[in-house]
């Protein structure tokens, strides 16, 4: 009887497994180890310590995602043909070097070529177009976008709160630390984790560092470098501030699960690859209410897998890859399955996405309209101040005249008078 049992539950089991095809992946990941996007003023090393400059993906980033493009092939194995087909996966990145070359790095591992796809015998390599834009047209990979007026006054809005100004307050003695010991201007809590970024690139490069930064420091910098993450796509008003930034990506995402979603059997479109930075994978993962709070790691990656089911459902399943040493950890939407149904998957994520964000990016008109009133009234109050200012100048120049006028009649009286 009890082997009956099992048998059962291993065929449900496997039953279950056999009904679920995946049928379209995307993938974000953030570049690899790269070198210091800047150095502060008092940083004893400047660009040209670094082979390539500033901002540029080290040999350990080629290596990182080189990696993860062979975890990428081991894991659709399945589901990618072996060999490269243009018409089954597209790559977009940022215009970066360091994020155009992990992409490259990145399909060098996927797709190793083999058999007519080498065109050198001491390459085990081939070209495979990534696609980008200028970055000043980016708008679907790069963010926090600065052309957002609304957003601009959530961030104002923020640093007004209760718990930021707490935070604030008690690490002011380190900000003032920094500021003092790097030469720079203006700290902050939201400015001072960049340069915690180039004193950990520099640590990670076997750079010595000032003997002010002690890994107590350290620690406290990283912290604040978490919560300026936060503060920029959460913390305050998660939802709106998705909405004006990481919601265009998931935007286009969502869109593109729900066409796929669609049985189309001439479609060869199996995954869409996006390079991009820790910001872009901050502000999605904070659009889907699913960011753990830290800074995304080199060459970490966000993975979502559509399926489709014997009987024609579909359902989206998320993975996060931060740790190269273990397998990638499964992120479930909130009120949903961890297999979430795609139609609740579109109208939970549906909060998170604007419609129409050129519009939601304008203040609200109650605030145009005081700012209107106030700038009117600001306006004549300095031109009363001038017409008051021009009058006594005036009037003061012509007083010299009527007192010399006066004198000369009084002195002809007094004469006549003799």
């Amino acid at each position: 009887m009890m082997v009956s049992s099992v048998v059962l539950f291993v065929f449900a089991v496997a039953s279950a497994v056999a009904e679920k095809k995946l049928v379209f992946v995307t993938v974000l990941f953030r570049h690899g180890d790269r070198s210091p996007v800047k150095a502060y003023p008092t940083d004893p090393y400047q660009e040209s310590a670094w082979p390539q400059g500033f901002g540029q993906l080290s040999q350990e980033g080629m290596r990182q995602h080189f990696e993860l493009g062979q975890y990428l092939r081991s894991r659709y194995k399945n589901f990618l043909n072996e060999s490269y087909v243009r018409h089954e996966i597209l790559v977009r990145s940022t215009d970066y070097d360091r994020t155009l070359m992990s992409a490259e790095a990145n399909l060098a591992g996927l797709y190793p070529p083999k058999g007519e796809q080498v065109f050198h015998p001491e390459l085990e390599w081939q070209p495979i177009p990534v696609h980008t834009v200028p970055q000043s047209e980016e708008r679907l990979l790069s963010f926090p976008l600065g052309d957002c007026p609304r957003y601009r006054q959530l961030m104002e809005e923020t640093a007004h709160t209760k718990e930021f100004l707490n935070v604030t307050s008690t690490y002011q003695d380190l900000i003032d630390l920094v500021k003092n010991k790097t030469g720079l201007e203006h700290t902050t809590v939201e400015t001072v984790w960049s340069v915690y970024d180039t004193l950990f690139c520099e640590a990670r490069h076997n750079k010595s560092a000032p003997a002010w930064v002690t890994p107590e420091v350290m620690d406290k910098l990283r912290i604040l470098k978490d919560f300026g993450f936060q503060v920029s796509f959460g913390f305050y008003k998660q939802q709106e501030k998705s909405r004006l930034q990481g919601g265009i990506l998931l935007g286009e995402i969502v869109k593109n699960l729900s066409r796929m979603a669609v049985p189309d059997p001439t479609r060869q479109f199996k995954m869409m690859m996006l390079s991009a930075h820790d910001t872009t994978v901050t502000a999605l993962q904070a659009s889907l209410n699913v960011f753990n709070g830290k800074q995304p790691p080199y060459a970490s990656c966000h993975f979502f897998e559509l399926y489709r089911n014997d009987d024609g459902s579909t359902s989206v399943s998320m993975f996060y890859r931060n740790d190269s040493s273990v397998e990638p950890y499964p992120l479930q939407l909130s009120n949903c399955s961890l297999d979430c149904p795609l139609e609740d998957f579109v109208s939970i994520t549906s909060h998170f996405i604007s419609p129409n964000r050129d519009e939601e990016c304008q203040l609200p008109s109650a605030e145009l309209d005081r700012e209107v009133i106030i700038s009117l009234a600001v306006a004549s109050c300095l031109l009363f101040i001038l017409i008051v200012i021009l009058l006594t100048v005036v009037c003061r120049q012509s007083e010299p005249f009527r007192n010399r006028g006066y004198h000369h009649v009084r002195n002809q009286e007094a004469g006549e008078a003799s």
